[in-house]
């Protein structure tokens, strides 16, 4: 079977405070996202989905760092939703595909082929990993705390057979939708979960890019 790796990059960098989306923000002297796709490259295709306004900067920076990694970019959407229902348009039908953020470029090879090897008709696939920190629910001004002991959380490459992904996207748009795996979920699909990777940090400020730099 097919396997298609969907790269999900819309970020604008607001919490960096940077003009320069987080995506193409270097690590170890390199752009972010480069990592992210050389990490799905033993796939059979990489389908990378980004804001149109960035299509152009993205093929710049490819030729200025001769990143060679065969993959297409097409234009995301209005919310990651969105984006991702665009991607999934160019996956071929009878395939699997893993949907990974692009700002998660420390994940280990071995992890997505866990994941993709647990993906099976009707079940997707999301690794996980506990909480930590103790957790409160805030009402008004009271608190509670709340056990953590089933809490988790949900990490990044969410895995699919395509056909099944596919027809979850049919719905509209809902704000409850959080992730992919909330979507297949609403459309009465199951969701398996694995053990993630704590290095498997979305780097969306510059602590993050700090860390990722320290864990790379």
């Amino acid at each position: 079977m097919k396997k298609v790796a969907l790269i999900v990059a819309g970020g604008k960098g607001f919490r960096m405070n940077s003009d320069i989306p987080k995506q193409f923000l270097l690590l170890k002297g390199t752009p972010v996202l480069m990592y992210t796709l050389e990490k799905f490259s033993a796939l059979d295709e990489i389908i990378l989905v980004l804001p149109k306004t960035q299509i152009e900067y993205w093929e710049n920076l490819c030729k200025e760092y001769s990143f060679s990694i065969p993959h297409t970019s097409i234009e995301g959407g209005e919310t990651r939703f969105h984006s991702v229902k665009n991607g999934l348009d160019r996956v071929d039908n009878n395939s699997l595909v893993a949907i990974h953020d692009g700002v998660r470029p420390l994940i280990s090879t071995k992890l997505i082929d866990n994941l993709i090897n647990e993906t099976k008709n009707g079940i997707g696939v999301i690794p996980v990993v506990p909480v930590k920190n103790s957790i409160r629910k805030v009402d008004a001004e009271i608190s509670t705390h709340v056990d953590r002991t089933n809490l988790y959380n949900v990490q990044t490459p969410q895995c699919f057979l395509s056909d099944d992904i596919k027809n979850a996207y049919t719905q509209e748009y809902s704000k409850k939708f959080t992730d992919d795996a909330s979507v297949f979920e609403s459309n009465g699909g199951n969701i398996k979960t694995i053990i993630g990777e704590e290095k498997n940090l979305k780097i969306t400020t510059k602590e993050d890019l700090k860390i990722a730099s320290i864990l790379f």
